[in-house]
């Protein structure tokens, strides 16, 4: 299957997008945040914004980043002695000691739960080397999502010169971070059990984030607070269909503005019933057929949206340029990208609807020298 899933667009078909969609301000709820933004983790349209594009210190909310980077780089249960320097650092800690041995599994535990000061900068210079090198990879990444107010100076969210982000940048990065399976699995944990030290031992780690006890429905995502940035909070909360992301940042008030929000939210999106397309063909070589049609498993999808359509939706194939036969029924051979106002909701897998058999190749014809020497062959094998 790996040789049909290139990633490959091969045609778009698109339905036209809109803009942000804001719901009306009178009915909006009064927080105490310096900046605010709550959207649809389906859509990522903003649903409510306060000062969201203004750049902030975000304090621990940058674990986001460094966390994912952490569990995309592999090795996740490699075990590994952390770096002696880099666990010397200020604020909250997972605690991290000289010689303890651990796994990058347990770091993004301690990043995400306890908010691990040392954590990060375990996991910064076990794959970059340097937390400087890691930095520049924190800021590559958010530049490639788009992420136009961000700059990462420290793995951990401690300041530094320029180190700060947007209300609205973080909510985009957390949603591409819920994206991870295992990243929300770690954040919507209100404690886990670990084995880490010298030699590792079993503990607990408990996670800052009290909104995953005090609201139906959360799970996650980061807290962060630094004299500088205030208390900062980046969370996520699905309800009947609905799944949100608020982000607030300098905000004393954070848990109770962000369940206003959700409330607020909750009412505010509707969920939209979105049709697949049903006639989807990608070319086939070697085979009977030119043409093999793919299927979905599910005839739509459904999404959270404030005032979208299905006029506001783009399906992407994803696929090699042509699919080498035999496919067989009901093989995976592409995927389909929805994509809602030009940024993805979701990846489908896309099926085969019919069996191709590999075209039979007739053999050669004889050359006049061959027959005879076969007929001579027989003769005096007689």
């Amino acid at each position: 299957m790996k040789r049909f899933i290139a990633i490959f667009a091969a045609f778009v078909i698109t339905y036209g997008t809109v803009g942000h969609n804001i719901v009306n301000a009178a009915q909006q709820p009064e927080i105490s945040a310096k900046a605010a933004v709550l959207i649809s983790a389906d859509t990522g349209e903003v649903i409510y914004a306060k000062n969201c594009t203004e750049k902030l210190p975000m304090a621990s909310t940058t674990k986001i980043m460094t966390t994912l980077l952490c569990l995309e780089s592999g090795g996740l249960y490699d075990e590994f002695v952390v770096d002696s320097d880099a666990i010397k650092v200020e604020g909250s800690s997972m605690g991290l000691q000289e010689g303890d041995i651990v796994t990058k599994y347990a770091l993004c535990c301690g990043m995400l739960l306890p908010s691990g000061n040392d954590a990060a900068n375990a996991a910064a210079v076990k794959i970059a080397g340097s937390i400087e090198k890691f930095a520049e990879m924190m800021n590559d990444r958010a530049r490639k999502l788009g992420l136009s107010k961000t700059y990462f100076v420290t793995p951990s969210g401690l300041e530094g010169e320029g180190h700060g982000s947007s209300a609205y940048d973080m909510a985009i990065l957390a949603r591409e971070a819920l994206k991870n399976e295992l990243f929300r699995i770690i954040c919507s944990n209100e404690s886990i059990k670990l084995e880490f030290g010298d030699p590792p031992y079993t503990r607990w780690l408990k996670n800052t984030n009290k909104l995953l006890g005090m609201y139906d429905g959360v799970y996650g995502v980061k807290t962060g607070f630094t004299d500088e940035a205030g208390r900062c909070l980046v969370s996520a909360c699905k309800r009947d269909g609905k799944d949100l992301i608020c982000v607030t940042l300098n905000d004393r008030n954070d848990w109770n503005d962000h369940m206003s929000l959700f409330e607020y939210g909750f009412d505010a999106v509707r969920e939209l019933d979105v049709t697949l397309p049903s006639d989807i063909t990608v070319d086939t070589v070697g085979g009977v057929a030119d043409k093999l049609h793919l299927v979905t498993k599910d005839s739509s999808v459904r999404i959270c949206t404030v005032a979208g359509n299905e006029n506001d939706i783009q399906f992407t194939l994803l696929s090699a340029p042509f699919i080498y036969a035999p496919v067989k029924y009901g093989e995976e051979a592409a995927r389909l990208r929805v994509s809602f106002m030009g940024r993805e909701v979701e990846t489908i897998p896309l099926y085969a609807a019919e069996s191709v058999s590999a075209e039979k190749t007739m053999p050669k014809e004889k050359g006049l020298f061959t027959k005879i020497k076969e007929k001579l062959g027989s003769f005096f094998s007689l």
